[in-house]
């Protein structure tokens, strides 16, 4: 079960985090990934060097999911050198915790630019290919903030929100044409995005979660292998929380 051969994969921000242990989990059920980096290569190689540690193949590709352009090029250059992109993971996200009141426009264009625009101008892409196979996977990555709400966090869970309602909205027009599309929304996760955390804010999280842990990147990747597999293809339109019982 949920296996991946003959299938590419695409994953943004896959070179480190939760986008990698996406990479080597789909990788490890077969599927040829593509990790999609913004500037920093060498951890990209990384990744990919743990994809074939994985017994899978793949191959870097360097683009910025926040211009439309780059990400249209990308996808269909892979497209068109492996002859189909089955699956796109979009992971890559940012975020610049604080509270509203001091917030600047930078920070929100920046953080809407690449969770949310960033999404949109890959999906774009991807339903292209996808749509003459009549066939594919589009998951994109959420937050458990999205439906919880969190203070300090007002433009990231405004984002990952919208990054559902595009969930929602792209598996009614494109499921007609074999395309599901769902989220996962990962809870607290032990990445470097939330390492930075003081640690009285860490025990906090974990005492708000029912099952008292942080989660791990591989447990995320773990819902995102099945909703890209051939088993999930009666899914679509759904949020898969991966959060320890953080919202229920």
């Amino acid at each position: 079960m949920f296996r991946l051969e003959d299938k590419v994969a695409l994953v943004t921000g896959g070179s480190r985090g939760i986008g990698r242990a996406v990479c080597t989990t789909l990788a490890g059920a077969g599927a040829h990934v593509i990790v999609n980096y913004q500037g920093n290569e060498a951890a990209a190689a990384e990744t990919l060097d743990q994809v074939k540690a994985a017994g899978g193949q793949g191959e870097i590709r360097q683009f910025s999911v926040t211009d439309s352009n780059a990400a249209d090029t990308a996808i269909r250059d892979i497209a068109k050198a492996h002859g189909r992109l089955d699956i796109l993971i979009n992971n890559a996200g940012i975020a610049m915790d604080q509270l509203l009141l001091r917030v600047s426009q930078d920070e929100v264009e920046q953080t809407f630019s690449t969770n949310v625009a960033g999404a949109i101008y890959c999906a774009k892409a991807a339903i292209r290919p996808m749509m003459r196979k009549k066939a594919g996977r589009i998951i994109n990555l959420s937050s458990v903030v999205a439906e919880l709400g969190n203070a300090g966090q007002a433009v990231y869970s405004a984002s990952k929100a919208a990054v559902i309602g595009l969930t929602k909205t792209l598996a009614r027009e494109y499921a007609s044409r074999g395309i599901t599309v769902n989220a996962v929304a990962p809870g607290f996760i032990d990445t470097d995005m939330t390492s930075s955390l003081p640690a009285e804010m860490k025990e906090w999280i974990v005492s708000q979660t029912p099952l008292a842990r942080v989660g791990t990147p591989e447990e995320v990747a773990a819902a995102v292998l099945f909703l890209a597999s051939d088993e999930a293809a009666y899914v679509t339109g759904q949020v898969l929380r991966v959060n320890g019982g953080m919202y229920v």
